[in-house]
């Protein structure tokens, strides 16, 4: 067994070789070895608890915003995940009170 790599472009397919490839690696069987050994219980609770954590962290309300229409139209034009990017600005702004400034005053 040996490591594969390939370089996919974002927005890209991988190859059909490389998908087909990886579900042949798959379905082998896991050779533990003293180098990646099998994780304990403890250690994939640990893993779980921490994941959980993670996810409750992540939990984002649902908020229902009246925007401009061509405000939205240039968000969408972002793309895929445009809502996470209008969030991550609402936040820049909201941690830099001296901007809400500027457009309030």
């Amino acid at each position: 067994m040996g490591i594969t790599k390939s370089m996919v472009r974002v927005g890209k397919k991988p190859p059909k070789e490389v998908i087909e490839a990886a579900k042949r690696a798959a379905r082998k069987p896991i050779n533990y070895t003293v180098e990646a050994p099998r994780s304990t219980p403890e250690a994939l609770a640990e893993f779980a608890a921490l994941r959980a954590a993670k996810k409750k962290k992540d939990v984002r309300p649902v908020v229902a915003l009246r925007i401009q229409p061509e405000v939205l139209e240039k968000y969408k034009a972002l793309g895929r995940g445009y809502s996470g990017i209008m969030a991550d600005v609402l936040k820049f702004a909201a941690d830099n009170p001296e901007i809400l400034g500027k457009v309030y005053t």
